[in-house]
Formats: C-alpha cells, structure tokens, sequence
C-alpha cells in the first residue's frame, strides 16, 4: 500500500517521485506533484480485493505456471524465467 499510495508526478517535468523512497528535491517541487487517481488508497484496496477474488482460479487454471520472486536482481530473475520457459520438447519415440 505505501508503495503505491505515496507515489507522485511532476506535471511539468513528467518526473516521478515517491514521497518516502524518493522525495522530491525542492520544495517547489513538491508543491505541484500530483496523484494518480488509481494511486489512492481506496482504489488499491480495490484492486487488491479483485485480484485474490481472482487469484485462486487463475491459479488453478494455469496449473503450470510458476512463481517468481521478482524481489531479486533482475538478471537473476531472467535467468529463473528463461530456465522454466526453456525445457527440452518430448519427442515422439
């Protein structure tokens, strides 16, 4: 929820801020930032609540896929999807 509730855009410059990681440098700055509607509490608890509605059937439905902790260095993670993707095809004997 911080993560997304606290984050903000210059109007003028297109930069992106998060009021917490990543302050905006001057206060005239901060004065004119703004916050995307999706960003606000209510409609990330939104969002929230209809994907673990939805989560367990898309689970089930896609009964092969696999779980990926994107928490890590992005090579890494390329290298996990890249060797889940990558699998020899069954041939025919």
């Amino acid at each position: 929820m911080e993560r997304l509730s606290q984050r903000r855009i210059d109007p003028v410059t297109g930069e992106r801020y998060h009021t917490t990681f990543r302050p905006a440098p001057a206060l005239e700055i901060q004065a004119r930032l703004l916050q995307n509607p999706k960003d606000k509490e209510e409609n990330i608890e939104r969002r929230l609540e209809a994907y673990y509605r939805n989560a367990k059937d898309l689970e089930e439905f896609y009964e092969d896929a696999f779980y990926i902790n994107a928490d890590q260095d992005p090579r890494v993670v390329f290298e996990f999807i890249e060797s889940c993707i990558i699998k020899p095809l069954p041939r025919k004997s």
